[in-house]
């Protein structure tokens, strides 16, 4: 029998074996994971009625795939929930500011609204008007998404708004980060339109299309489980042993030995086993060392990655006035705060707190920073209480709070990376008939991105050894 191992018990490791086991039952599928559960990043916290996420708070509900595997492992859509709309603020010039209506990642579509915001500068605005009449840019083989907004957009829109929106995203200086990495649909749509503005006014109408066809009217662009994102985790693992997979914690790999036929994984004491096939879905910080000999995979010892920390805290309604009425707010990179954004979890997603309370998420970490690493636990939260002083008003301590560390957990996406990806792709196909690496070091960051990353390696590594 076929034998496959995969490598990390994340989303994209658990989606990979659902993948072969959906598609090609009869294979032999294996797990290890290093750690003593499954899901990775993802972490769901019940705690007094509470339900908290402590990684990822939700995924993109356009992107079906994550919601057709949760259909077909045996999620019901009655235990899938959309997230409350609402007005989304912006921090900046020490207060907060409604995001204009009309806006898609920054980008205005809508003029009544960008005309009577006060979070942009006449002189901004104007700015702003030029990207109408101006020529595509020129293109070689990328540009930072800085770089892309300053030329079309101007620094104001560009800093005030577009920025705080995609460093939530990314977590990288948006003079670094990569345009045909992330968003490579910009270049399309300013290249089609002629303008920016232009392009996102067409895909604000297709979206206004899709929202007529739901009779419910428009709703939120995330979706969660009643009972967090763990509970897809778990029936995910659930389904897959069910199918025959075998997932074996706190066992490590240590490293690969190839041989014609396929791979040796040694693990701890020395011991091997061989398998005909090998997925790795780890860190890059992981599978780098196992590559050392191979100059090709030198790109992930340069490959920098950011830190961030979750911030939950829950209080009881009396003890924190919130006069804004939204989902919570970004903050700009010119703000003096040392968080990023906030999430009023209780307004936003209703269903993860008790009636009377009100539970909030900051998040701390910027691009180039250790203050994650630097800073413990208690002085994290400190930090957090203080910036969020300025915009709330809190009366006592909240009943708790919860840190969660994610050290060096998000790959920086810089100018570049997207064709040192396609090489690195290329020569493992050309060179590793028996290995497919995929996951958050090459281009998957939200959660149906990691899934849909995870079939594509799956159907590549089968045609080479089934």
């Amino acid at each position: 029998m076929t034998s496959v191992a995969i490598i990390g018990a994340g989303i994209t490791g658990l989606s990979s074996a659902y993948f072969i086991k959906k598609h090609y039952p009869n294979i032999d599928v294996t797990i290890y994971e290093s750690t003593d559960r499954p899901g990775g990043k993802i972490k769901t916290l019940k705690k007094d009625g509470y339900v908290i996420e402590l990684g990822p708070e939700s995924y993109l509900g356009r992107k079906t795939i994550m919601t057709e595997v949760a259909n077909d492992i045996g999620i019901s859509n009655d235990e899938i929930v959309t997230n409350q709309t609402g007005q989304s603020f912006i921090y900046a010039n020490n207060q907060l500011y409604p995001i204009p209506g009309g806006a898609i990642l920054g980008v205005p579509t809508d003029i009544k609204p960008f005309v009577t915001t006060s979070l942009i500068s006449l002189k901004g605005k104007l700015r702003v008007l030029k990207d109408l009449n101006m020529k595509p840019l020129p293109m070689t083989d990328d540009m930072s998404i800085g770089y892309f907004f300053r030329s079309r957009l101007g620094n104001e829109l560009l800093e005030k708004l577009i920025e705080p929106l995609l460093s939530g995203i990314y977590g990288t200086d948006i003079d670094k980060l990569s345009l045909m990495s992330t968003f490579p649909q910009f270049k399309t749509l300013e290249e089609k339109h002629g303008s920016i503005i232009k392009g996102m006014k067409e895909v604000r109408k297709e979206r206004q299309k899709d929202e007529s066809k739901n009779r419910v009217g428009a709703q939120g662009q995330f979706k969660q489980f009643k009972n967090g994102l763990n509970y897809f985790i778990d029936k995910l693992s659930q389904w897959i042993t069910e199918h025959g997979v075998e997932i074996r914690y706190n066992t490590p790999v240590q490293d690969l030995t190839a041989t014609q036929q396929g791979y040796h994984l040694k693990l701890n004491d020395d011991k091997t086993e061989f398998f005909d096939g090998v997925i790795i879905t780890t860190p890059h910080q992981v599978f780098r060392n196992w590559f050392k000999k191979d100059p090709v995979f030198d790109y992930f010892n340069k490959l920098e990655a950011s830190s961030v920390a979750t911030i939950a805290m829950a209080f009881d309604d009396s003890k924190i006035e919130n006069k804004y009425n939204g989902t919570g707010f970004v903050v700009s990179r010119t703000s003096e705060a040392h968080i990023t954004a906030c999430t009023w979890t209780s307004k936003k997603w209703p269903h993860t707190t008790p009636k009377g309370k009100t539970l909030i998420r900051a998040y701390i970490g910027k691009p180039g920073e250790q203050i994650v690493e630097n800073h413990s636990e208690s002085e994290l939260v400190e930090m957090a209480q203080q910036d969020l002083a300025k915009m709330m008003t809190f009366h006592g301590e909240p009943d708790f709070t919860i840190v969660n560390k994610m050290i060096q957990a998000s790959p920086q996406y810089h100018v570049g990376h997207i064709n040192n990806i396609k090489s690195i792709q290329q020569h493992i196909f050309d060179n590793y008939q028996h290995l497919q690496i995929t996951g958050a070091p090459f281009e998957a960051v939200g959660l149906p991105d990691c899934i849909k990353q995870a079939e594509k390696a799956v159907h590549q590594l089968m045609k080479r050894i089934h």
